[in-house]
């Protein structure tokens, strides 16, 4: 993928002003190991300018001294390859590697003779290589460091915000957004400074994102004109995140050609409206010369899509397709389609089945730059469930794995829940068993031309960013792990933690470290125990879903079920009995997850209907396992908010805050506990053995 051009001329980079908005990552202090040294960037390039203001801006706050030429003494040198010849470090740097290149975005790392060098071929790695001597301080500086060679795994690393030009009477400004109002717009319109939207950028440079969509999946009448007549709009925020190497794509209607262009169809195979998205496409590249492509949720949810006209998904994917070919755009079609209107009666449709079931038939149709967006799992971002089965069916299709940052079904950041963990289980899952190629691998591509890795926005225009001051960490760890999908949650929570506290602690920074990975290492499956047990989703009040409320969804067209009954609990999804669910994953899940001997019990009841006195396999009863992990639960978080009362982070505010979320966290797992307990107790007649009250 080119990357984006500059459309300023390099020393009118400017970098971002943080005043009234917390620096998440990048706090001034993080770059007093480059600022105190003598810092020598070589070469020219659309981002180099950028990496010289970080330079200049760091030097001039810490000490240093930013050089002019390649005649001085630097400590670090930062250079693209063409210009290596220009000083000794870097030109024995290239000529130790033989003189091969980097590769697209990549970089060189090392450190010898006293002198630390990045070498890029292009000045989008040379960016990166920047912030990755951000996240080594001090150490970048010390010893030696033989050369490293870093590169992305994927070439597109993606966040989708899911936000409102105007603000929806239902679903707000920032459709499941968390964290305040939108960043990009406000009244109606663009946000009048969008100073802001440069040190988002800047922020998600730092982590290795490299593309932006700007706008809801579900597009409303307002958003739809941002591919016409407010094209400038977007073109506006293209030019704030450019100087950070950030792509900006569009969520664009199905229906676009009726709604924008007056014809009377949109049916993609027919010719005027083909002819109408090529006309405007070539208009968008007009005005965003490094546009990055569509986004496109159809028929899905109400959305409109290629069904009303007998058509398929990827005769409506392969029309926008088109489109974009002659820019290098692409258009990441999602393959979240089911029936939302089904009969809660009808035990035979399986909402987990529809993406399969659609999909699945279409491998090998699609055209190259059409990138399938699934969702990991085969429900809807629940806290668990077990791996898309698309993602293992379609070999000749590019496909892109989607994550949700914003913690829609994972307390809405207002609890912990540091979801790199269950990342890490997705991308490392071996659809065709322990020997064959993961998640990962089917996202990444076999030379980093698979779709990517994809995720939903937890940003918005609160103080800290996300909401909970905590929940940055999700944001910092996708883009980490978008980048690099074999890095270990706990090592990012550890650089995380480094950048985000470390200057503002001050002193020994171990004992906040301890703290934070006591809260957050184990977050997600503490959320886990104290919501919905062994694989059941969605027992969350209908609309907001926030708080439980165990048949909120049960008995709704929306085909969510745990099917509990005074016998048991859990859906069926069997081939020999159920929904043939289990039928959709090759082998060995397939034969794996259809026995109830070898499921895995975290999954039971997503896959199996079971009595309530079935035996997992640590020797506890079902019902007793929901008993135990709600009590449990509970106590973890009330530990957690211990920990917190004695933690210094540096900041009084950023502590206050963290404290009442944490109190309101104990609070509502507090009433899941005792919800689900007693709705469970209710229906099994089976006492906990333990004797503890459950209304």
């Amino acid at each position: 993928m080119d990357q984006p051009s500059s459309s300023r001329p390099e020393e009118h980079v400017s970098i971002p002003d943080l005043t009234g908005v917390h620096p998440a990552w990048l706090p001034p202090g993080v770059f007093r190991a480059i600022g105190a040294r003598r810092v020598l960037v070589l070469g020219d390039g659309p981002l180099t300018g950028t990496v010289r203001a970080e330079a200049e801006q760091a030097c001039a706050r810490h000490g240093g001294a930013l050089e002019q030429d390649g005649t001085g003494s630097p400590d670090l040198v930062l250079a693209l390859s063409a210009a290596a010849g220009q000083t000794p470090a870097a030109r024995e740097l290239l000529a130790g590697q033989g003189g091969s290149a980097v590769g697209e975005e990549g970089y060189l790392l090392a450190r010898r003779d006293g002198v630390t060098v990045v070498l890029a071929d292009d000045s989008a790695g040379l960016l990166y290589g920047l912030f990755h001597v951000v996240r080594l301080g001090e150490e970048a500086f010390t010893g030696e460091r033989p050369a490293e060679r870093h590169r992305p795994a994927a070439r597109r690393r993606m966040l989708d915000h899911w936000d409102n030009i105007d603000v929806h009477p239902v679903m707000g400004q920032v459709e499941r957004g968390y964290s305040g109002g939108s960043i990009f717009w406000r009244d109606g319109g663009p946000r009048g400074d969008l100073a802001r939207v440069r040190a988002y950028a800047r922020l998600l440079a730092a982590t290795g994102v490299n593309a932006v969509t700007v706008n809801n999946v579900n597009v409303h009448a307002t958003e739809s004109r941002l591919l016409t007549d407010r094209l400038g709009d977007v073109a506006a925020i293209a030019d704030e995140v450019r100087p950070y190497g950030i792509r900006v794509h569009l969520s664009v209607s199905f229906a676009s050609p009726i709604r924008l262009g007056g014809l009377p169809t949109a049916d993609p195979l027919d010719e005027r409206v083909r002819e109408w998205w090529a006309r405007t496409t070539e208009q968008v590249y007009a005005a965003i010369p490094d546009f990055g492509g569509y986004v496109v949720k159809a028929d899905s949810e109400g959305q409109p899509g290629p069904f009303a006209y007998g058509r398929s998904h990827a005769d409506g994917a392969n029309t926008l397709a088109d489109a974009l070919a002659p820019f290098g755009g692409v258009v990441h079609w999602r393959a979240f389609v089911y029936n939302h209107r089904q009969d809660w009666r009808d035990r035979s449709t399986d909402r987990a089945r529809a993406a399969y079931d659609h999909f699945a038939p279409l491998d090998g149709r699609f055209r190259d730059n059409a990138i399938l967006q699934v969702k990991h799992g085969p429900m809807d971002f629940q806290t668990r469930e077990p791996v898309s089965p698309v993602i293992a069916a379609m070999p000749s299709t590019r496909l892109a794995v989607e994550l949700q940052v914003t913690q829609e079904y994972t307390g809405q950041q207002r609890h912990v829940c540091y979801l790199a963990p269950m990342w890490k289980e997705v991308l490392g899952f071996g659809p065709w068993g322990a020997d064959g190629r993961t998640v990962a691998d089917v996202a990444t591509g076999a030379s980093g031309d698979g779709g990517g890795l994809v995720a939903v926005s937890n940003v918005g225009d609160d103080f800290y960013w996300t909401g909970h001051p905590l929940a940055q960490a999700n944001l910092y760890a996708f883009g980490r792990l978008a980048w690099d999908p074999r890095l270990e949650p706990a090592a990012l929570l550890d650089e995380w933690i480094d950048l985000t506290f470390a200057p503002a602690a001050g002193g020994d920074p171990g004992p906040l470290r301890r703290t934070l990975h006591a809260l957050m290492d184990g977050s997600w499956r503490t959320y886990e125990r104290y919501t919905a047990p062994l694989g059941v989703g969605f027992m969350v009040r209908p609309g907001h879903h926030y708080g439980p409320d165990v048949d909120g969804y049960e008995y709704t067209p929306w085909g969510t079920y745990h099917f509990a009954d005074r016998d048991g609990a859990g859906v069926d999804r069997t081939r020999a009995s159920g929904t043939g669910f289990t039928g959709q994953y090759p082998r060995p899940w397939s034969e794996v997850y259809e026995s109830l001997g070898t499921c895995p019990d975290e999954l039971l009841l997503f896959f199996h209907h079971v009595p309530y006195g079935h035996v997992l396999r640590d020797g506890a009863t079902v019902i007793q396992h929901i008993y135990d992990t709600h009590f449990a639960g509970v106590e973890e978080v009330a530990e957690s908010r211990r920990l917190w009362e004695r933690a210094d982070p540096g900041d009084p505010a950023l502590h206050a805050r963290v404290k009442e979320l944490l109190d309101e966290q104990l609070r509502c797992a507090e009433e899941w506990r005792d919800q689900v307990n007693a709705y469970f107790f209710r229906r099994s007649g089976v006492p906990d053995a333990r004797g503890r009250r459950i209304p």
